[in-house]
């Protein structure tokens, strides 16, 4: 049996490496680059791409920096109601962010925005969701339990909304985060 775990470990670290290589600057840290790029980070956007599992540091248009992620348990729909699993697409800003101890951190959003609820509404109109449906609330951009990097490594959408990253890097990007701060979550 030892063998066996032994066996999947080395599976796992192997479909693993390499990944970072495809996330722009991903092992410059993120102060040295605002620094080299004389960024204002009060004038950056975060955009969060959920096709490619990435989001993306921009500063006037420019991606700075790109990190890996995951989502909810259903990652291709937009979010209209609570418990779907989705995680929501629009441009959002912050609400508050805090240190959380089951994540690292909390850098709660706006969702359910003003789009979010003619969204909701709409799917309810159309009979998509029932008209009892909630829309749900406190989603937002966190780390992932301690010791568990793998999950986003291996794109496991394991959050009921929210977007995921590893500790160190939701750590990394945590105080550059403002109310100010667009946050565009897309497909």
């Amino acid at each position: 049996m030892k063998r066996f775990y032994t066996y999947i470990a080395i599976l796992l670290n192997l479909s693993c490496q390499g990944q970072e290589n495809k996330y722009k600057n991903y092992e410059v840290a993120l102060s040295e680059l605002f620094e080299l790029q004389k960024v204002d980070t009060e004038k950056i956007t975060v955009l969060i791409d959920k096709s490619d599992y990435k989001l993306s540091i921009l500063f006037k248009s420019e991606v700075v920096k790109d990190y890996p992620i995951v989502f909810g348990e259903n990652p291709t729909e937009d979010k209209l109601k609570q418990g779907d699993g989705c995680t929501p697409e629009g441009t959002f800003h912050i609400v508050s962010k805090y240190p959380h101890k089951k994540w690292s951190k909390f850098i709660w959003i706006d969702y359910p925005n003003n789009d979010s609820w003619k969204k909701h509404n709409k799917a309810k109109k159309e009979g998509k969701i029932s008209e009892s449906a909630d829309i749900g609330g406190e989603i937002g951009i966190h780390g992932v339990p301690t010791g568990m990097n793998k999950l986003v490594d291996l794109k496991y959408n394991w959050t009921l909304g929210c977007i995921s990253l590893k500790n160190k890097d939701v750590n990394e990007i945590y105080p550059y985060f403002n109310e100010k701060t667009d946050i565009v979550i897309q497909k």
